[in-house]
């Protein structure tokens, strides 16, 4: 009993796979589909940017750009590459004071993608302006919408869905036109290194030899009194205290 169910459901399986494959053939041989892609004028766009490194940490970049703005470039990755005077440097190669060049070149392409699909068969029913049921070669029946304006070849003649009738052999084809426009971006980088540090000069063995020596302590002169003073004033003022002092101890006697 088992087994009989397993075989019933695998002539299913492959009855259904069957009737799938036939379906998705006929579908491609009943409307054919053309796509071709053509490019217009390319146009390219250059920016150049300079600047100085100012640091490198870990994969941080630091730049100080020719305006003077401080610009930090987070995460540089590892396969990111410089030319600095003919050497291809990696992010941890860069060093303060490298000028650095970015010339970025974002080009664009227009595109337009177009889609012809045709379809031949005998028209089987009508719901003009919406939709048309063809009979087509391999016997099916197939609806198909009918976009607005649609125009549909009738034994050389071209009408629209309104001039459709049961029985004719039409063939209808439909295109579509998408713009698209590709962008491609590239950018070198290239620098120079810092110029290098001038290194001191030694001075000549035959150079005289500077020894800073202490200024002299200055020497204060004895200021010279003026020839015109004398004693005369000194010895008035002692007269005139013994003069004071005689005349002091008379009269302490006259009261004792």
């Amino acid at each position: 009993m088992n087994s009989t169910i397993g075989k019933t459901q695998v002539l299913l399986v492959l009855l259904v796979a069957a009737i799938s494959l036939a379906f998705a053939t006929g579908m491609r041989a009943q409307v054919k589909s053309e796509t071709t892609t053509t490019s217009g004028q390319a146009t390219h766009e250059i920016t150049v940017e300079r600047g100085e490194v100012v640091l490198v940490r870990g994969n941080d970049l630091f730049v100080k750009m020719e305006d003077g703005t401080m610009r930090h470039l987070p995460n540089v990755p590892e396969s990111a590459r410089a030319t600095v005077d003919g050497r291809q440097l990696g992010i941890h190669d860069l060093k303060p004071g490298m000028k650095l060049t970015r010339t970025i070149i974002v080009t664009s392409i227009p595109k337009t993608v177009t889609t012809v699909q045709t379809v031949t068969g005998k028209v089987w029913h009508i719901a003009p302006p919406n939709s048309v049921i063809l009979t087509l070669e391999d016997g099916t029946n197939q609806e198909f919408k009918i976009p607005k304006d649609q125009k549909f070849n009738v034994d050389g003649r071209e009408t629209d869905a309104w001039g459709l009738k049961k029985g004719m052999k039409i063939s209808a084809t439909k295109i579509v036109e998408v713009p698209e426009v590709h962008v491609h971006r590239a950018q070198q980088v290239s620098g120079k290194m810092p110029p290098p540090t001038p290194p001191v000069a030694s001075p000549p063995a035959d150079a005289p030899i500077l020894i800073a020596a202490a200024a002299p302590a200055p020497v204060l002169a004895a200021t010279e009194l003026p020839k015109t003073g004398s004693m005369l004033p000194f010895i008035g003022l002692l007269g005139s205290l013994a003069l004071l002092f005689s005349i002091g101890l008379g009269l302490v006697r006259k009261f004792l």
